[in-house]
């Protein structure tokens, strides 16, 4: 007798306790969430001054969100990403003009009694002076991991509005509009690289890892001992900090020789995965001394390739705090 092969989805239809294969963001609550446990990392953290500016950057993101209004979905390219298995809207090749009007509602915010101090008032006034085009290019420059040192201070400002943007765009979906990717190391919806990744709690979705994308907030899943960058179950360890929390742990591979965060619902059921990676700065320090290397950047924390005259490059890490 032949036996037919059920499709992923056909899979997930036939089992009615499946768990969800994708977790859309919550953009009502999403940022005030990741500005409060920045708050609350904050505490004590070597780091705390930046960690209270990104926080202060993320509440000008929850102040935005409402506001955006978006254009109307490209059906043509979401049927072509479906039919093809690809990434539903790459972030790189659909950036909404809406983003403009984001940021200059984040900078309104930024600039207010309760925005940023006086001394990084510059970068506001800086980032007002862009012309549009401008913006895009450094726009498209960050989304295509790629960063100037001298736009370095401009960078998570700029990076914040399009994450707004992306994140409504995502919330406006159907989860069987996402289609099922390849490589699955990227996001499904726009195609960026996952910040870190998260072992959620709570009903269907208890013990299940899921990437956490750093642009749109898509959550998709990812088994648990499976590299997020090059997808090898060989190799694969956990490290943490000497008498440290098993919170965050940086998941290594052998295989590529990369690591990447690991959060920890079930440790700490507040974590969240963007504001956990960037509190958890010593880590990467430490980790820079084992010779694995970080897969994916933080949205709100760069590190530049500053451009010289004479044509050489030196690695900049630069604090718009700072």
């Amino acid at each position: 007798m032949q036996q037919r092969i059920l499709q992923p989805g056909e899979i997930e239809a036939l089992d009615k306790t499946s768990f969800p294969r994708i977790l859309l963001p919550q953009v009502a609550s999403l940022f005030a969430e990741r500005a409060a446990r920045l708050r609350q990392l904050a505490q004590g953290n070597p780091i705390a001054d930046y960690l209270q500016f990104a926080a202060k950057i993320v509440d000008a993101q929850h102040a935005a969100v409402s506001q955006v209004e978006l254009q109307p979905l490209d059906t043509s390219s979401m049927a072509r990403a479906q039919q093809h298995s690809m990434p539903l809207l790459p972030a790189a090749e659909h950036i909404d003009p809406a983003w403009h009007a984001v940021l200059d509602a984040m900078l309104d915010t930024l600039a207010g009694d309760q925005g940023l101090p006086e001394p990084l008032q510059p970068l506001i006034t800086s980032l007002r002076e862009l012309s549009r085009q401008e913006r895009d290019e450094i726009a498209l420059r960050l989304l295509q991991k790629e960063v100037a040192a001298r736009h370095i201070g401009m960078a998570p400002f700029i990076m914040a509005a399009l994450q707004v943007v992306f994140a409504r765009r995502a919330a406006a979906l159907q989860v069987q509009d996402v289609p099922y990717t390849e490589p699955a190391s990227i996001c499904p919806v726009c195609a960026s690289e996952p910040v870190a990744s998260v072992i959620r709690i709570g009903g269907k979705l208890a013990g299940h890892r899921y990437a956490h994308c750093g642009t749109c907030a898509c959550e998709w899943h990812m088994v648990r001992v499976k590299c997020t960058h090059c997808e090898s179950t060989k190799g694969i360890h956990y490290q943490g900090i000497d008498g440290g929390s098993e919170e965050v742990l940086a998941e290594t591979c052998d295989e590529c020789g990369s690591y990447r965060k690991l959060v920890n619902q079930e440790k700490n059921p507040m974590v969240e995965p963007l504001a956990d990676d960037l509190a958890s700065l010593m880590l990467d320090l430490l980790m820079s001394e084992t010779g694995f290397q970080r897969a994916s950047a933080n949205p709100l924390l760069f590190v530049a390739v500053a451009e010289e005259q004479s044509g050489e490059a030196d690695n900049e890490l630069v604090d718009p705090a700072a």
